[in-house]
């Protein structure tokens, strides 16, 4: 249960994130973080945690859990479903450190298609590896809508000047 609640609070949480980016647009950069522009300064800390290279975790007590890590149970070992989340974040955020134009709208629709194709590839690790019904749908959903889209931005490169 308490997995499914991690999930999809995490499917929705990408589902809803344009907004934030959005109202936080003018939020500065972290230093040596440049692709945090715009995120909103509560996500720096768990940003740079899961960037490579990334500030390392603040020191804990012996024995406390990090919030942030939803790794498996096991200290040391992780899931398949952990491992192919990872992988899927890791891509993605690769991918969307695109070369900006300065055209906004090409910009947003060239960084849009690796973070669509984040989205889907976590869905399909739901599909894979998840049992709740009710995630499982939203899954599927995120990938009908998400592919949609992507077909939308590709067709928009196209016409849209590198300025």
């Amino acid at each position: 249960m308490r997995r499914s609640i991690l999930v999809t609070t995490a499917l929705l949480g990408l589902a809803g994130s344009g907004a934030g980016f959005i109202a936080h647009a003018q939020t500065q950069p972290a230093p040596g973080m440049p692709m945090m522009q715009g995120m909103p300064p509560h996500m720096h800390p768990m940003h740079r945690q899961m960037m490579p290279g990334g500030a390392a975790p603040a020191a804990q007590a012996p024995g406390a859990r990090n919030p942030h890590d939803h790794s498996a149970a096991t200290p040391g070992v992780a899931s398949a479903a952990t491992n192919a989340f990872q992988a899927a974040n890791e891509r993605m955020h690769r991918d969307m450190a695109i070369t900006f134009t300065g055209n906004a709208d090409r910009d947003f629709a060239a960084a849009m298609i690796p973070h669509h194709q984040g989205a889907i590839d976590m869905a399909r690790v739901v599909l894979a590896h998840g049992s709740d019904p009710a995630v499982r749908e939203l899954a599927q959903g995120v990938i009908r809508d998400q592919e949609r889209e992507i077909v939308q931005l590709r067709a928009m490169l196209t016409r849209l000047p590198a300025r």
